[in-house]
């Protein structure tokens, strides 16, 4: 379930604003979703983990594609 799954867009809003204020003020805070435009537009640093185990790491930036590559353990095909 997406972390701002039914909360109305100013509440979101606020909720990202906290998180900034937080992360700025050097609190570390940790995100869980499936909401992949979310998590890329929140977070500074992505864990991808698969079966339990954590199996790649992902800056700010980085594209839905390369997140479920490594979520799902699939290769992307050779162009």
């Amino acid at each position: 379930m997406p972390a701002t799954r039914g909360i109305d867009v100013n509440a979101k809003a606020g909720i990202y604003h906290l998180m900034r204020d937080l992360a700025r003020d050097g609190t570390g805070i940790i995100m869980i979703s499936s909401d992949l435009p979310e998590v890329i537009g929140a977070a500074d640093r992505i864990l991808v983990m698969r079966e339990g185990t954590i199996v790649s790491e992902h800056k700010s930036g980085a594209t839905e594609t390369a997140i479920m590559l490594d979520a799902t353990g699939e290769q992307e095909a050779a162009a």
